[in-house]
């Protein structure tokens, strides 16, 4: 099951996917970035009612081997996190579709046209 892409989400050049409901976008990391970093052991997300910026930093994720910035794909405001992630960042790496990170409120809709398909994504992977 190497780097598992769903068809259903999008995804960033930064190993985030993105699952688009409306003008919710719930963010987390991929099966390929979970890989990655090897076993995540600490999980730090913003507060709920953050101001994020397309491509500025929301979060670290750090594992056994590094910290890493996690990328809002989009702008908007925070409107949710995963507070499970707090007492169990491991979830990041057993099930990367199912931990999401956080949930914004998307208030800039061309951003969502920056994300890529997944055959874009897989393109990434490959480089």
């Amino acid at each position: 099951m190497a780097n598992e892409i769903p068809k259903n989400l999008k995804y960033t050049k930064d190993h985030e996917w993105a699952l688009i409901e409306g003008d919710t976008v719930t963010v987390g990391i991929t099966d390929f970035a979970q890989s990655q970093l090897g076993d995540i052991v600490f999980v730090e997300l913003p507060e709920v009612g953050s101001e994020l910026e397309a491509g500025g930093t929301f979060g670290v994720v750090e594992s056994i081997k590094s910290v890493s910035d996690l990328y809002s794909p989009i702008t908007g405001e925070v409107i949710d996190t995963n507070k499970d992630l707090e007492g169990e960042p491991e979830k990041c790496n057993e099930t990367p579709y199912e931990s999401w990170l956080i949930k914004i409120k998307c208030t800039q809709t061309a951003d969502l046209e920056q994300l890529l398909s997944p055959e874009g994504y897989e393109k990434v992977c490959e480089e």
